[in-house]
């Protein structure tokens, strides 16, 4: 039976398990929210970042009466910079208690100031349900829960692109040339190894500045190291069968003995590994903005809304910090499912 025979038997029999099912769901629909953020938030705003400070720590499912004023100047965004960042608020939404329309003025009560003003042109009332509620600064909860669901995906994707791509060449290269190949490059490894992962990614961040960005290289080059373990162990029982022997009596290049005939066996394990270390890079870059060199402000990070609010667990507004920890948890155990599953599904024991 063929590889490929064997990874759709292996898939179909991780497909069959309700907690796999329902871990793929999550995550479609983290992966969902990632992409097209703005399609579902109600805060459109550049990163949610809308404050309304009289409306600090409202509830889950309160709802809010604005009194919604176009603004002078029209600010008109390209599609490509909303789809990323959100756009600028032409209106100005003044949280309202109540309102009367006399002769075309609208006298409304500012929620702020308590007091009655007047105003007169064009003027839209609209209501506003905060599902989670607001942060302390006056923010949509649920928007800026969203929108972490986009940091979290982008730092564990790009972190498991570039462990992939150093540990697997360190780990082709040291497991199919031996000797000191081998020495020098599992010496490097073991270096690695031997540093705690948190610490590294701390030394890793400092060095290269707090930002969205540093935190995908610091994540990524703190998590080669496995892989490329795993990889060294696969070539170095596959490099000893009949096939591979067979293409160098051929004298095929070692580049297209690793890549055509080697590689392809490695996908498995590699696959496996990946769920795990996508898992344990949302944990970190959570860890990185608690502790506050991780995504800055105003990017909303799960990490940096539970650091904003953790003080609020003791009090009855708890929920602003347990909901971003669910979203952690929920996330973090769906790729965990995964990967237990695929390992399961690989191994040609069962």
């Amino acid at each position: 039976m063929s590889d490929q025979s064997l990874n759709r038997i292996a898939l179909r029999k991780m497909m069959s398990s309700k907690s796999s099912v329902f871990s793929l769901f999550i995550i479609a629909i983290c992966l969902l929210c990632s992409f097209f953020s703005y399609l579902f938030i109600p805060d459109k705003t550049p990163y949610a970042n809308q404050m309304y400070l009289e409306l600090a720590t409202l509830p889950p499912m309160s709802k809010a009466l604005f009194l919604q004023i176009p603004n002078d100047n029209y600010i008109d965004e390209s599609w490509v910079e909303y789809f990323f960042v959100g756009k600028k608020s032409n209106y100005t939404k003044i949280p309202i208690t109540n309102y009367d329309v006399i002769d075309n003025n609208i006298i409304y009560t500012s929620l702020s100031t308590n007091i009655k003003k007047k105003y007169n042109g064009k003027y839209k009332i609209v209501e506003q349900t905060f599902w989670f509620g607001t942060d302390r600064f006056g923010r949509d909860l649920l928007s800026r829960i969203i929108y972490g669901v986009r940091v979290s995906i982008a730092v564990g994707l790009i972190a498991v692109i570039i462990s992939l791509i150093i540990g697997i060449s360190l780990g082709l290269i040291a497991g199919f040339y031996r000797g000191r190949v081998d020495d020098i490059i599992m010496w490097f490894v073991n270096v690695i190894w031997s540093i705690p992962t948190l610490l590294m990614v701390i030394a890793i961040t400092l060095a290269l500045g707090k930002g969205f960005w540093q935190v995908f290289v610091a994540v990524g080059l703190t998590m080669w190291v496995e892989v490329a373990r795993i990889v060294r162990g696969q070539v170095m029982a596959i490099r000893e069968l009949e096939y591979v022997e067979a293409s160098k009596v051929l004298a095929y290049s070692p580049f297209r003995i690793i890549t055509k005939h080697i590689l392809p066996n490695v996908i498995g394990p590699v696959i496996v590994i990946s769920a795990a270390n996508f898992a344990a890079a949302i944990l970190i870059e959570a860890g990185l903005s608690f502790l506050g060199i991780g995504a800055q402000p105003p990017i909303p990070s799960w990490g940096s809304i539970i650091k904003d609010h953790y003080s609020y667990i003791i009090m009855d507004k708890a929920y602003l910090a347990i909901i971003p920890g669910i979203a952690i948890m929920l996330l973090v155990l769906s790729f965990m499912t995964i990967g237990n599953s695929l390992r399961d599904a690989f191994d040609v024991r069962d």
